[in-house]
């Protein structure tokens, strides 16, 4: 099955760290342009961190920028999401997204709850 998991999710106090990682099943993320996403309750779907195929071209959203890193780890075929000095309002479900560079063929992981509070 060609799918999307993401993992490292959970709870965490304010100015804490986590680390998520997107893998694939099904297929190797090397010709895929990741981007993070996140979703809290009663809010719209909110893009993140995005590293392109080349790892060249990378774009924070405003509200994460100097807190978050987006990196890809070839020997593992995953991208990650550190994501440091955490707010209350980080609190989401936080989905990776990957596009294919030729293709445009898309596919979304089912999602990893953050939850910032003490």
């Amino acid at each position: 099955q060609v799918q999307l998991v993401e993992s490292g999710g959970g709870l965490v106090q304010p100015g804490g760290s986590l680390r998520l990682a997107c893998a694939a099943s099904g297929f190797t993320l090397k010709n895929y342009a990741i981007g993070w996403f996140r979703q809290a309750p009663g809010k719209a779907r909110e893009g993140i961190a995005c590293i392109g195929t080349g790892d060249k071209i990378i774009t924070y959203a405003d509200s994460v920028k100097g807190r978050f890193t987006i990196s890809r780890d070839s020997t593992k075929d995953a991208v990650h999401l550190q994501m440091n000095s955490l707010k209350p309002e980080d609190t989401a479900v936080y989905y990776c997204c990957g596009r294919h560079r030729i293709s445009g063929a898309e596919y979304w992981g089912q999602g990893t709850q953050v939850t910032v509070s003490s």
